[in-house]
């Protein structure tokens, strides 16, 4: 049975170790964190044995990040990546009530948590992770990073950027596109295409928020496509 090293002390890691239990496929060793404070205690019966180096004691165990942003997680993965673990040793974890069809595809890194539907031709990309009771549907494209939380259903052929969140209970039409690092808050319904970056709420949901990066600048969304 494959060791597993968790990346991140959060309650996600906690749905993690849930998951491994009910699965019985890798046996957790060891939960790095950066905060210092946690050193030295458990998680889930499990040692927090230090920082982002700590993983080097166990250098064969797989690893899985366990940040609830996917923003934060691409920052790990290349923090990990600089004290040498490879794209193989991250772990694809998927809870035992899941079905995944022959013609769904996991990424390394993924998460899937109980309750979750895949129907048909789903693709997740490397470090998604996907909360209790998502729904995917036919054609569903996930990027790398993604988040989708707790009861997020998706209609057939939409695509999730990569880095995108989609906060609880949301839903999205057939065919629309979440773009790159966008926010689908919480309960909204998404009817149309929603562009990077942007923060999107509501039934319908429109746009609330300027994308990070033009707030930044003090430009409108006019100006900065100008």
């Amino acid at each position: 049975m494959p060791e597993l090293i968790i990346v991140g002390a959060s309650g996600l890691a906690r749905e993690t170790l849930a998951l491994v239990a009910a699965s019985g496929r890798h046996r957790p060793v060891a939960v790095v964190d950066d905060g210092a404070a946690r050193w030295g205690s458990e998680l889930g019966g499990v040692p927090v044995i230090g920082g982002l180096d700590a993983v080097r004691e166990h250098p064969r165990a797989e690893i899985v990040v366990c940040v609830g942003h996917g923003s934060a997680r691409a920052r790990l993965v290349d923090r990990l990546r600089a004290v040498g673990v490879v794209d193989s040793r991250y772990a694809r974890l998927v809870h035992p009530d899941v079905h995944v069809p022959d013609d769904c595809r996991i990424g390394a890194g993924s998460i899937v948590l109980a309750g979750v539907v895949l129907t048909a031709d789903v693709s997740l990309g490397r470090h998604v992770v996907t909360m209790p009771n998502v729904t995917l549907t036919h054609g569903n494209r996930i990027g790398s990073y993604a988040t989708l939380c707790a009861g997020v259903t998706l209609g057939g052929g939409v695509r999730v950027g990569e880095e995108a969140y989609v906060g609880m209970g949301a839903s999205v039409r057939e065919r629309s596109r979440i773009g790159r690092r966008a926010t689908l808050g919480m309960g909204a319904v998404l009817l149309r295409d929603q562009p990077a970056g942007e923060t999107w709420v509501g039934v319908p949901a429109a746009a609330r928020l300027e994308p990070a990066s033009i707030r930044r600048a003090g430009t409108s969304r006019e100006e900065a496509r100008a």
